[in-house]
């Protein structure tokens, strides 16, 4: 109004230094966690090239892929470098179903590389394996009415520690009776999870439902083969494990229905692994009758008992298509 004193310069003024003081207070709070002047009253400015503030903690290190599990000899592949296997075969504590069975896994293992010795050739790798069976068929059906038992877990693990022991692989043996391979090769999943075991199916001991064991030679169909490889070959994945042997025993065209249809599987290193004993000539035509090598690594069986004038190393190497897994029963 007029004659009465203009108040709102203070006024604005005050307004003004009230504002300046709320922005100094807001940039205070919101650089908080910025670094303090130095002490020299410059502004500590660091630029990237600087690296990390002496005082923060340095990023962790990335860790570093695991590597991958040799196997005995080294490598990753059973039969890298032209390897060359040699095998006893047999359960635990008895000789009664092979020589593996005839002494401690240390003993046997000293006669396993006598025996194998005279199979080196220049240039071939020479490995070693232990072939145990762990179910075994049985004439009468069990408890459980599927004519086979699992050998003990210890006596499995006994043979474990021995393979680590003696750098050897281990392959587990299955004689099922009337149950199906890959159900039996569940029950083992806790000693396949080692990166140096790997698994053999026996078709001879795979009985249909009215069958009996050493009633009769056994039979399996290519589709039970390749669930229980597949399921072996997502196991030796999940859990980053090298090549494992798996071996596909036969000695009969019929004792595996459809093999034309059995499946290579990643991971797995496939052999048919021939059996029979005879003279040398029954010997070479089962093995020339049974044969695939084109789908399989060959294998080849001998008996020290109920062969005739058994095969000698020159012999197994002159066999067409050439072996390269050799077990003595």
């Amino acid at each position: 109004m007029p004659g009465q004193p203009d108040n709102r310069g203070p006024a604005l003024f005050l307004v003004l230094l009230l504002m300046v003081g709320l922005i100094v207070v807001a940039w205070g709070v919101g650089d908080a966690d910025s670094e303090p002047p130095a002490e020299d009253g410059a502004t500590a400015v660091r630029s990237p090239a600087d690296g990390p503030s002496p005082t923060a903690e340095p990023d962790p290190e990335p860790s570093p892929a695991a590597a991958p599990v040799a196997l005995p000899g080294g490598g990753t592949r059973v039969f890298a470098d032209n390897r060359f296997l040699v095998a006893y075969y047999g359960t635990a504590q008895t000789a009664a179903m092979g020589v593996l069975g005839e002494g401690d896994p240390d003993t046997m293992d000293r006669r396993l590389h006598r025996a194998a010795a005279p199979y080196r050739r220049p240039g071939q790798p020479l490995g070693h394996v232990y072939e145990l069976i762990v179910t075994v068929a049985d004439g009468g059906p069990g408890p459980d009415g599927d004519y086979s038992h699992d050998i003990p877990r210890t006596e499995v693990e006994h043979y474990i520690r021995a393979a680590h022991r003696n750098g050897a692989l281990l392959l587990l043996d299955l004689q099922p009776g009337r149950s199906d391979f890959l159900d039996v090769a569940r029950r083992w999943e806790w000693a396949l999870r080692d990166p140096w075991v790997g698994l053999a199916l026996d078709p001879e001991w795979r009985m249909g439902p009215r069958q009996v064991p050493a009633r009769t030679i056994g039979q399996v169909g290519a589709a039970e083969v390749n669930r229980t490889s597949a399921w072996l070959s997502a196991l030796t994945a999940q859990d980053g494990l090298p090549e494992k042997l798996f071996v596909l025993h036969q000695f009969r065209t019929d004792m595996v229905r459809g093999i034309d249809r059995v499946a290579e599987r990643p991971g797995l290193a496939m052999v048919q692994h021939v059996d029979g004993f005879g003279t040398r000539g029954q010997k070479r035509a089962t093995y020339h009758a049974v044969a695939r090598p084109r789908q399989f690594t060959m294998g080849f069986k001998l008996f020290y008992d109920e062969d005739v004038r058994r095969m000698g190393p020159p012999a197994v190497h002159a066999l067409r298509p050439k072996v390269r897994f050799v077990s003595f029963q």
